[in-house]
This record gives C-alpha cells, sequence and structure tokens, in this order.
C-alpha cells in the first residue's frame, strides 16, 4: 500500500553501498523508517530528500503493516542545508533529533512535537540563540517522556514560587519531581538537590510552556545559562538516564577554546 506522509529526517543509516535507512518523525504516523534505495549515489533522485533535518513530504510503500517501507519519492519542503554546514548548527540541530528519535516510541504522533520540532529547527538556521532553543525543547521531550516538572510552586507543600529575590534558597529536586522551597529542602535530604535564583526558576517555568513558534530574542547572563543548563540535565538524566551521543560533542564544543 502507498502511504504519503508529511514528515522530518530525524535519523540515517547506510544500508549497503548505495541504500539507506532513514526515519522520519510525522505529526500523524509518529516515527516511520523507510528504505530509500540508491540515495547514497551520485545524482540519485532521493539523495537530497533523505538528508538530516529535511522537512517534506515522503510517498513510500509498504507490503503490511509494521514492516519497513519503500520510498517511491518525495517533495521538499525545506531542506535545511544550513543546519548540515555549519558545525555548531549541525550538533544543536543533531541532539534535537536524538532526542527526537531516543525518546519518542514509534506510533507517539504528535502534530503539537512536530511543530515544535519544526520550530526548533528553523530557529536554528535563523540564527537564534541555539541553546535557549535546545534547552526549551528538552523541556518538551521531559513532558513527552512523563517527567514534566512542577515549577510554578514547591512540589512538596505547594507554595507558589516568589518573584526575584524572595525565591532565595529556592531549588530544584529531580527526585521530588520539581521546585522546592526553602523550608521543605531541610526535610529533603536530596544529595542533588541544585539551589537556583528566582530568575532561573521562572525562566524554567517559561520554557515548558512556551510555544517555540514565537520564540524571540532572549539575552541571558552567562551565570543564568549555567544554571539553566544544570537544572535541565539534572531532570535528564535523573530520569531518562540515556547516554547522548549529540550532546556530548556538545560538551567537547564548550570545552574548545
Amino acid at each position: 500500500m502507498l502511504h504519503t506522509v508529511e514528515g522530518i529526517v530525524i535519523r540515517g543509516i547506510d544500508y549497503g553501498e548505495s541504500n539507506k535507512i532513514i526515519t522520519l518523525y510525522t505529526p500523524d504516523k509518529g516515527k516511520v523508517a523507510v528504505m530509500a534505495r540508491g540515495a547514497k549515489k551520485l545524482g540519485s533522485r532521493h539523495s537530497a530528500i533523505t538528508q538530516l533535518f529535511t522537512h517534506g513530504y515522503y510517498t513510500y510503500f509498504q507490503s503490511r503493516p509494521g514492516s519497513m517501507g519503500t520510498l517511491n519519492g518525495g517533495e521538499i519542503v525545506s531542506p535545511r542545508h544550513s543546519l548540515r554546514e555549519k558545525l555548531d548548527a549541525m550538533a544543536y540541530s543533531s541532539y534535537l533529533a536524538e532526542m527526537t528519535d531516543r525518546i519518542l516510541g514509534e506510533l507517539d504522533a504528535s502534530a503539537y512535537l512536530f511543530g515544535q520540532l519544526s520550530a526548533a529547527l528553523n530557529a536554528i538556521e535563523e540564527g537564534k540563540d541555539s541553546e535557549t532553543v535546545t534547552h526549551v525543547y528538552e523541556m518538551k521531550m521531559l513532558e513527552a517522556a512523563g517527567y514534566a516538572p512542577v515549577l510554578a510552586e514547591c512540589v512538596s507543600c505547594g507554595e507558589k514560587l516568589p518573584a526575584g529575590e524572595k525565591a532565595a534558597g529556592w531549588g530544584v529536586s529531580a527526585a521530588a519531581g520539581g521546585t522546592v522551597c526553602r523550608r521543605c529542602r531541610t526535610q529533603l535530604r536530596d544529595p542533588h538537590f541544585i539551589q537556583a535564583d528566582g530568575t532561573v526558576l521562572k525562566l524554567l517555568g517559561l520554557y515548558q510552556r512556551l510555544d517555540l513558534r514565537r520564540l524571540g530574542k532572549i539575552e541571558l547572563k552567562k551565570n543564568t545559562r549555567a544554571q539553566i543548563r544544570q537544572c535541565i540535565r539534572l531532570f535528564f538524566d535523573t530520569h531518562l538516564g540515556i547516554q547522548w551521543r549529540s550532546r556530548q560533542f556538545l560538551d567537547q564544543m564548550d570545552n574548545i577554546p
């Protein structure tokens, strides 16, 4: 049976001398794996449409439900060349794609998450702050995995998160599942508790709610960036426990003088 889907290429592996297997993330079918025969050959009609991060419409033949499809053809909506040409853009975009591939299940279709992934890749391509884009998308992935942290109030007693300096002593606990006030933290006994200032905690909540399609320009202090990164990684590493290949590369890039 022939199927036509809108999709973004989130993974591609070589198969034999001339073929590729690509994984598409689609809004209505979730993840779809298809064989692109001859895609590695020079001048192949499948070459462009099977490149990582490409957004397009894909037509494939599937002999039976659950089997791998064979790509018949496609139409490119956005080739996203620049994401593959610049090292930093490639690194951040690869992490977005890896998160999508490894966190979402085969049938986890979501028009919202598809739109967020597309918007995130577009934002990086447009030169917006790649780190902020990535952190916002990480919050979407935490929610998709079922680990969305409680950020508007203390997860223990329910006290609302105060503004500014009044949030002194507050922080995050992945074990508890969100923000913890200064009173409850003494009873928590979480060795991995991270104390964070009020600005960071407010931004984490904003990132959780923010639609990436509406992302504007955000300028943050170096210390604020570091705390946001530390908090999000705590939630990721505690609840997901995945060794991220692309995140390791991002860390290596940060250490390059």
